[in-house]
Formats: structure tokens, C-alpha cells, sequence
């Protein structure tokens, strides 16, 4: 999607919040800013979470009743969907064992502790395996809602999901329509939330500057982008390796070709938009037309490689942050999540994908969502190496796909 005016707002209050919090850092006016904008910040941060349950929901059940319709059409879908399956594993594996280390090397600025300050935010509880493993199953859905319990959650709508796609015809229909109008209506109540964004962020922001001090926000900001964009950038090599190796393309073939879809991605930061571009890279390539055809509108629709990658660096970037122990436990809980939540947020825009996606995974592994509300400000940074990597991959997948039918 290309950058919309309210996202570049959104940039501007979060960089004129870290600027007015270190004008007033130590000030007499300081406690009474703070007594206004706390409250403001506040609002606006439960406002974005109200939505993260039914949103998750609808989305959930309308992506798996998609994949699962897409595994009928045949053996080209399957053996395009399990390309799919395995690369969106590799994405989730790759946060869960470079980024720990990747932080560990470059740490994460001492001033990004004020961000842990947000309304008072705190990490859950994370528990042992075997209260890990009995929360896997909720026996009671409106008690886990209520205590955002995403893990179990997630379980139970994506085997709804798979229940609901083997209904007859016509149920089936009735409930998909209920859950896409769920949808449609969640996303009406976030772009709601999303336009006042500005002054949500500036409000937070503001806090956040007067507790660390402008430069040192700034800092993790860089910080946290360059950081979180490595994981994608790791994706994005993963992709010309498997064009390489399963598509048996030659790499400066491949490299040439992709050229002309990278620039449309990175202008307009939307793979659908990128679509035409992807065809004909498709096409430069020499790939079936009927593969081709197929395989990269179905991509465009239920696959961005980079999901399960980035957003599980945005959830152990905070975790980190919190000092929670990333644990076996707590990193497959994540890993989880994400495989199943980046199949429904595949079609919605950057700065909705981002609350609706890194969410449920951050509360699943217990690490707190209050900072999540400033680095979605950002979120159209990183944004621009997801676009970057999912494009290339969805040609890549495309070619392995290709090459497999061929043999």
C-alpha cells in the first residue's frame, strides 16, 4: 500500500512528541503537560487494543477458509502452498535464533527503558511447560478474551477456521459472510483510531522524551528500525537463494529480473501493486504463464514471507527490552502465533497489519503491547524491507513451484 497522508502524521507527532517532551524535560510546566497528555496517550492506547480479539477473529477465519479452498485447486496449489508453509517456518525461525543475538552484539540504548513506562505497561506472566502446555486449549473462550489469552485464542479460531471450510456450501457462506462483515467493521473502527493517531502518539511520545531525554528516544527509534529491518533483509537473501537452488535460475538472471518489481515495491510499498511488475519478472524469467498466473495472485492473497520474520523481532525487541527470558517455550508460543495470525493480515496496509499481527504474538509470549503504540509511527520504515522481501519471495516461490510441476 502505498503511504497514505495520516502515516506521515503519525511520523510528525511522534517526532514532534520526542521534541516537545525534551523542550519540557525538568521544566516547572513538566508535571502539568504530563497530567493532560497521559491520559490522552492512554485513551488512544486501549483504543487500538479494543479491536485486537475480533479483528484477529474475523481475519483468521476468512485467510485459513481461503488457504484451505486454494489446497482444492490442485497440484500445483499444494505443492505452491507447502513452498509456502516451509518458507513462512524459516521466517519465524530466523527472529526466534539471529535476533537474540542480534541484540546481543548491538544492544538495544539504555533510554529505551522510558518506553516500558507507557501507562504503566508491565510483562505477563510467563508460565512453566506445564502451564504452557494445558493454556494451549481455553475451556472457557469469553475467559480467555477477556484476559487477551492469545495463544489459546489463535488455536481455537484457526481450527474454526478449517471447521468451517468443510461445511456444506451454503453454511459455510453464512458464516464467512458474518466474519467478513465482523472484519470490515473492526477495520472501520481502527482507521477510525488510525486518523487520530497523531495525537494519540504525540501524547505518548511526549512522555516517553521527558523520562529518556530526545536523543536517547531517537536513538532506539534507529536503533529498532535497523535492527528489526535485518530480519526481513535475511528473508530477502533466504529468496534469491531459493530461486537459485529449487527454481534453478541463475542468480544474475534472477537478480536483473527482479529489478523492475523491486522498484514498484519500494515505491509504492504493496505487493498487490507490485503485482503487474511480479508477472513480468515472471515472464523475463522465461516461468510458465499458467503457473505464473496462478501462483502469484494466490501469493499476493494469503503469503508475506516477512511476517513471521519481522514481527517476531518486533516482539523480542520488547521483550528484550523487558527483560523477559526468552525461553524455548516462550519463542515457539511466538513462533506459533505468528505462523497462523501472518495468514490473516496478508491483504490489510502496514500500520493495521502491525497492531493486528505483533499484538496477539507479543501477548502471547507474555512481553507487553504498550510500547507496540509508538513504533507503529515507524512501522512504514520497516515496512518498505517487508514490501522489498515479500515481492521477491513471491516470485522465488513461483519459480520453485514452476520447476517442481516442470519435474
Amino acid at each position: 500500500m502505498a503511504i497514505r497522508l495520516p502515516v506521515w502524521w503519525t511520523f510528525g507527532g511522534l517526532l514532534g512528541g520526542l521534541l516537545a517532551g525534551s523542550l519540557l524535560a525538568g521544566s516547572s510546566l513538566e508535571s502539568a503537560v504530563l497530567a493532560v497528555s497521559a491520559p490522552v496517550g492512554s485513551l488512544w492506547l486501549r483504543a487500538l487494543q479494543m479491536t485486537i480479539i475480533p479483528l484477529v477473529a474475523a481475519l483468521l477465519v476468512m485467510g485459513i477458509a481461503q488457504m484451505a479452498q486454494a489446497a482444492r485447486a490442485g497440484r500445483t496449489a499444494r505443492i505452491m502452498l507447502g513452498w509456502v508453509f516451509g518458507v513462512l517456518v524459516f521466517s519465524g525461525l530466523v527472529s526466534a535464533i539471529l535476533m537474540p543475538g542480534l541484540l546481543a552484539i548491538f544492544p538495544i540504548p539504555q533510554a529505551a527503558s522510558a518506553m516500558l513506562d507507557l501507562q504503566g505497561g508491565q510483562a505477563q506472566e510467563v508460565p512453566e511447560i506445564g502451564a504452557f502446555l494445558t493454556s494451549l486449549i481455553a475451556p472457557n473462550l469469553v475467559a480467555a478474551a477477556a484476559e487477551t489469552a492469545m495463544l489459546p485464542l489463535t488455536i481455537f479460531f484457526a481450527l474454526f477456521a478449517v471447521a468451517v471450510s468443510r461445511l456444506p456450501a451454503g453454511q459455510r457462506e453464512t458464516l464467512l459472510n458474518f466474519f467478513r462483515a465482523l472484519g470490515n467493521a473492526m477495520l472501520t473502527i481502527i482507521g477510525w483510531v488510525l486518523w487520530i493517531a497523531p495525537v494519540g502518539v504525540f501524547a505518548l511520545a511526549l512522555g516517553v522524551a521527558v523520562r529518556a531525554g530526545g536523543d536517547g528516544a531517537f536513538a532506539t527509534l534507529i536503533h529498532y528500525i535497523l535492527t528489526v529491518s535485518a530480519m526481513g533483509a535475511v528473508v530477502l537473501v533466504a529468496a534469491y537463494l531459493l530461486a537459485v537452488v529449487a527454481g534453478r535460475i541463475g542468480p544474475v538472471r534472477f537478480i536483473a529480473a527482479m529489478l523492475p518489481a523491486q522498484a514498484v515495491a519500494v515505491s509504492t510499498q504493496s505487493s498487490l501493486a507490485s503485482l503487474p511488475a511480479m508477472l513480468d519478472s515472471a515472464r523475463r524469467l522465461k516461468l510458465r504463464e499458467e503457473t505464473a498466473e496462478f501462483v502469484l495472485p494466490l501469493a499476493v492473497a494469503i503469503f508475506r514471507a516477512t511476517s513471521p520474520a519481522m514481527n517476531m523481532a518486533v516482539a523480542i525487541y520488547v521483550a528484550t527490552l523487558a527483560g523477559i527470558e526468552l525461553t524455548p517455550f516462550v519463542l515457539i508460543a511466538g513462533i506459533g502465533v505468528a505462523l497462523i495470525i501472518s495468514v490473516g493480515s496478508v491483504s490489510l496496509p502496514g500500520s493495521i497489519s502491525f497492531v493486528v499481527s505483533i499484538g496477539p504474538i507479543a501477548l502471547a509470549m507474555g512481553v507487553p503491547v504498550e510500547p507496540l503504540a509508538l513504533l507503529v509511527a515507524v512501522e512504514m520504515l520497516p515496512d518498505i524491507m517487508r514490501t522489498l522481501a515479500n515481492v521477491t519471495m513471491n516470485v522465488a516461490v513461483t519459480s520453485a513451484t514452476d520447476r517442481a510441476t516442470r519435474d
